[in-house]
């Protein structure tokens, strides 16, 4: 129980040591199947929609998912309906109904959400890692389910199902976290009412005693055909299960070595050898009696071609690390860092809490429940030196993923091909016995670290931001913070210009300067992140934005690094060509994303005149080179506007000071300009428009988007209020009872300031007509559902939702991405919130339903209609109109717009 006296949300999660390892060998997907079962009515509450609708009448979130070993249930609501949740919520765990209606129904839910995965490559990976393992270990189980894993009859399966409920489900192999604005004590007896009679059958956790990997199994190199164009290797190695060295954090500390991207690091040397691109240590899976330790390194043509020669480095540098790495000072260097973002740790949101400590409660002691991520205590050299010894060529697996894979066979559910061969013995003596060249270097002592970082204790002056540096072309904004009092700072700095993305070729040329800049930084950088300095820059629709987070002390250190970099733009042709292969190759992947992302992302290029399809800059991309790049940086930079924000332990002085500078350094680069503008197309008398997508996917998708006709705080309100009310319902009706499909939901949906509500639908049952005639039904019935609902409930709704908006911001990130996103709606007085909060006051369901008549029944009223038809869809009736979108371009030149 977590006392939280700040929030006006409350949260709970409840995790049990039970996942698909558990799942019957015949019944593959059990114990998901069983997770989802449990949302659909209880003995007290039977209605299978009425935890969902209670959760979000009161302003809140929940969800699940089945891991190997563990299910976590998990919600948060207003801390005012803290106790009808946690009464609901409990009788999960003491009298689930198992409404035999409901079984059919769901198994279809399952089948909805494995299909949506089909061509999803990590699952289709992972399923490459299942049959490659011990087939005895239960890590080699199907673990989704499906509706061959889960067929039989009705009454049968809801037979299986209880029994399997009772054989694991236990009051003592679950934790459960409460996080609320009360005491302790209040908690515990609120805890105790409601799941005090969750019934103890005292299970006991007993996995098979076999190995994740046996001796036939290991020296493999697998190839893996994947459907995205990607070039990795993951180089595994199994060592034993890590709880065990939680205190300690071994791993951490090799992962922090052979990860590293300084000078000289690993990384470092396979990117100036043209071998790799990046590259993370420590992931791969892990369970009750293994470890798969995975090095995954995103390969180009040359590594992939060298791959002999990039595992023959990871071996050197393992052996630099056994060798030289493991000093005293280096293991408490990442130490003292670890304690320091344990001190200075902001609070996380209380749904977030909640999950994470009710699933730290089965990995550590109880006075570790909050530590135990952050505990390095020693370094133990023996202990160490045995796990390095475990990354060894004979305890090693070799995965590659390419389109070029030599395959033989298909895995079993998702279709993957793959093979599986034995690396020669020579070749894995010569990895036996490597000496580690000279250019590998282990990285220096860290220069970015802050010895004792301390917040200080002027307060500010003002309530929200002010301007403390402007003039022409440039405008600082500061606050100094005196909340959360951690020595940190949030400086965003946003440069408009209009040569960043006026047409494809400049969005695709900003992009491109974007990662080469990012790229270029890497090396020099790395160390600041390391010591908690970090950044990111990001394109947006009128130019480019740098977001610095981290500790105060060195900050204005890393940014002047940052802006000095940024000038030299020392761009190599080697590089540019790997970079700009590499945004192809992400751009053209696109196309193998789900319909509903895809169609998320036609949506913003539709109606954002400087958005564009990744594939239309990917043509635009392909033909260009390094002086195009060169020579698009001047342009950008010849007139530029500057819009910053300053925020957290930073004084005012100090930000003035930085204004001056940084405006210096712009006369000596630019002339000054206006912000560039955000043109949105203006939908107002376009009637029902249609745009088709063609994707190959087995599932059809579609998006219905409904724009507001004006960008005051009133039509905010009714969008957010209206997408608030019914969402709950829109998913019950269209997903839990006509199992239309898996990724089913509503949305509200700003576009440049402008209010808007979304409906989604991803469907391997049913083609996009038949999905549109579903939504628009629903829209025409939701108005006696509206006209039915209480007058209490009608203000509860309204309650939940001001709750929702009004969320207390938990930690310095979150008011800094406030403060940021009010100035990029020019909501110079930042009260947005408040101002929307008086006008949902306001709103009567007669305001609700009139808007509903007058704006969203006619099949002819104005909104965007996205789609695609799905490959096993395509005998079924299609969506056609008069009003089709079929020339992007011209639409959108064409098109009033709002100017913004």
């Amino acid at each position: 129980m977590v006392e939280d006296m700040q929030s006006n949300q409350a949260a709970a999660s409840m995790a049990v040591s039970v996942g698909h390892f558990d799942d019957p060998v015949d019944r593959p997907g059990m114990a998901h199947f069983l997770e989802h079962m449990l949302f659909l009515g209880t003995e007290k509450y039977p209605d299978s929609g009425e935890y969902h609708a209670y959760i979000n009448q009161h302003g809140g979130n929940n969800n699940a998912w089945t891991g190997t070993e563990q299910t976590n249930f998990f919600y948060s609501i207003n801390a005012d309906a803290l106790e009808g949740s946690l009464d609901r919520f409990s009788q999960f765990f003491i009298a689930p109904k198992f409404d035999l209606d409901l079984v059919d129904r769901e198994r279809h839910a399952i089948e909805s959400e494995f299909s949506l995965k089909l061509k999803d490559d990590i699952r289709r990976v992972y399923q490459v890692q299942k049959e490659t393992v011990n087939p005895k270990h239960p890590f080699s189980k199907f673990s989704v389910g499906n509706l061959t894993t889960l067929a039989g009859k009705q009454a049968d399966i809801r037979q299986e199902l209880l029994a399997f409920y009772q054989q694991h489900y236990s009051a003592n192999i679950m934790t459960l976290c409460v996080v609320a604005p009360r005491t302790i004590a209040e908690l515990e007896v609120i805890v105790n009412q409601y799941f005090s009679t969750i019934e103890n059958r005292n299970v006991s956790k007993h996995y098979p005693v076999e190995a994740l990997l046996n001796k036939e199994q290991q020296q493999k190199h697998i190839q893996i055909v994947p459907l995205k164009d990607q070039k990795r290797v993951s180089i595994c190695f199994t060592l034993p299960e890590i709880d065990q060295f939680y205190k300690r954090k071994p791993l951490t500390f090799i992962s922090h070595l052979l990860g590293n991207e300084s000078p000289g690091s690993l990384l470092s040397y396979l990117k100036l050898q043209g071998l790799a691109n990046n590259l993370s240590a420590g992931g791969g899976v892990n369970g009750y009696n293994f470890k798969d330790y995975s090095i995954s390194i995103q390969l180009t043509d040359k590594g992939y071609a060298e791959l002999e020669e990039v595992v023959t480095c990871v071996f050197e540098y393992i052996e630099l690390i056994k060798q030289h790495g493991l000093s005293s000072w280096r293991y408490q260097e990442r130490a003292s860092l670890l304690d320091t973002a344990f001190r200075f740790q902001e609070q996380i949101k209380t749904l977030d809490l909640a999950s994470h400590l009710s699933i730290n409660m089965h990995h550590y002691d109880i006075e570790d429940i909050i530590y135990g991520d952050y505990r390095m205590d020693e370094m133990l050299e023996h202990e160490t030196k045995q796990l390095l010894s475990m990354m060894s060529a004979d305890n090693m697996r070799l995965m590659t993923v390419a389109k070029e894979s030599q395959v033989e066979k298909q895995a079993a559910w998702y279709d993957t091909p793959y093979q599986v061969s034995s690396i020669a013995a020579e070749q894995l003596e010569k990895w036996a016995s490597v000496s580690t060249r000279p250019a590998l270097k282990l990285p220096e002592k860290n220069p970015f670290i802050v010895a004792n970082p301390q917040a200080r204790s002027d307060k500010s002056n003002t309530k929200v931001p002010k301007i403390v540096a402007e003039g022409e072309g440039y405008r600082i904004w500061h606050k100094k913070d005196d909340e959360f009092n951690v020595p940190k700072g949030h400086l965003y700095l946003s440069l408009d210009s209009d040569q960043a993305s006026s047409t494809p070729r400049q969005a695709a040329l900003t992009r491109l300067y974007v990662e080469m800049l990012i790229d270029y930084l890497t090396e020099p950088t790395y160390q600041a992140e390391v010591a908690g300095l970090n950044y990111n820059i990001y394109p947006h629709q009128g130019g480019i934005t740098l977001h610095l987070t981290g500790f105060t002390g060195n900050q204005e250190k890393l940014l002047t690094l940052i802006i000095n970099k940024a000038r030299e733009r020392n761009f190599t042709e080697q590089r540019f060509n790997m970079i700009k292969k590499q945004i192809l190759r992400s751009w053209n992947n696109v196309a193998q994303a789900k319909p509903i992302s895809q169609l998320f992302t036609s949506l913003t290029v539709t109606l954002q005149k400087r958005s564009f399809e990744p594939a239309r800059m990917a043509e635009e991309l392909a033909a260009l080179t390094l002086e195009d790049l060169h020579n698009h940086v001047s342009a950008f930079y010849k007139k530029v506007y500057l819009e910053g924000l300053v925020y957290g332990d930073w004084l005012e002085q100090e930000t003035q000071n930085l204004g001056k500078r940084l405006q210096h350094l712009l006369s000596l680069v630019t002339k000054p300009s206006a912000e560039s503008s955000r043109e949105l197309v203006n939908l107002d008398k376009r009637g029902s428009l249609l745009r088709e997508k063609s994707i190959a996917h087995q599932d059809s998708a579609i998006i219905v988007y409904y724009q507001s006709r004006a960008a005051t705080p009133e039509r905010m309100a009714l969008f957010s209020l209206l997408n608030h009310t019914m969402s709950s319902t829109f998913f019950h009706e269209l997903r839990t009872k006509q199992q239309l499909g898996y990724m089913v939901g509503t949305g509200y949906l700003p576009l440049n300031r402008h209010p808007g509500i979304i409906f989604y639908v991803q469907s391997p049952t049913t083609g996009p007509r038949q999905l549109l005639e579903a939504i628009d039904e629903f829209i025409a019935d939701f108005n006696y559902a509206v006209m039915q609902i209480t007058n209490e409930q009608w203000e509860s709704t309204k309650q939940g939702m001001i709750s929702q908006i009004m969320e207390n911001d938990t930690n310095l990130k979150t008011r800094s991405q406030r403060y940021w996103v009010s100035l990029g709606n020019r909501d110079y007085q930042f009260n947005q919130r408040e101002t929307v909060v008086a006008e949902v006051m306001k709103l009567t369901r007669a305001d609700l339903i009139k808007f509903m008549v007058t704006h969203m029944r006619s099949k002819d009223c104005d909104r965007l209609v996205l789609f695609s038809c799905g490959e096993q869809h395509h005998s079924q009736a299609s969506l056609r109109s008069d009003n089709m979108i079929v020339e992007l371009k011209a639409f959108k030149q064409q098109a009033d717009k709002f100017q913004f």
